[in-house]
């Protein structure tokens, strides 16, 4: 098994960090992990991606060209990045900040309110977490749980306060894409 997941949007959305605890929940599952990030010389308010590649065996590239997921925060994520996704992948899309529906019907578009959903909790930067929940959704390699571990096992002591929230986030994501996944038998 070889999960390649990019996640994109302006500096500032927590792109970075969702990559890395989407990482760390992998590594303590005891899989094979690389994280790539990539930013503008702007930082915040610039563009910001990040690769993670989750795998049972060695990593032969860190590199993704053609993901089976990804996680578009803003329009211009969504505008570059829906193309590349493979067929049959998965691509959640912050509906807060992007205007437009799905261009492609052969990929799950999970399509979630995220800064609206953080902004309810009480924070809106946890938009990243409710992203990352919806993907959770879709991604059978991560479960929500072991997310949460990872958010208690890697966040400094000093910001463990937030756990509360991050976890709130988490589940309302995977929580929203559930109802917009076809019901399996």
């Amino acid at each position: 098994m070889q999960k390649e997941i990019l996640i994109a949007g302006f500096g500032g959305q927590g792109v970075l960090f969702a990559g890395q605890v989407l990482a760390y929940a992998a590594m303590d599952l005891g899989k094979e992990v690389t994280w790539i990030p990539s930013y503008g010389p702007e930082m915040r308010g610039g563009t910001a991606n990040c690769t993670v590649v989750i795998a049972d065996e060695e990593i032969g590239s860190p590199l993704v060209a053609n993901p089976p997921a990804m996680i578009a925060l803003n329009l211009p994520s969504y505008d570059k990045y829906e193309p590349l996704i493979q067929k049959g992948g998965v691509l959640v899309v912050n509906a807060s900040m992007v205007d437009r529906g799905a261009k492609r019907s052969d990929i799950t578009t999970i399509s979630v309110r995220a800064n609206e959903i953080a902004e309810e909790i009480g924070d809106r930067k946890l938009t990243n977490m409710v992203a990352v929940g919806a993907l959770l959704a879709q991604l059978q390699e991560i479960s929500v749980e072991a997310v949460e571990s990872a958010l208690q096992n890697h966040m400094p002591e000093r910001h463990h306060k937030l756990l509360p929230m991050n976890y709130a986030a988490l589940r309302r994501g995977f929580e929203d894409a559930k109802k917009q996944l076809p019901v399996t038998a």
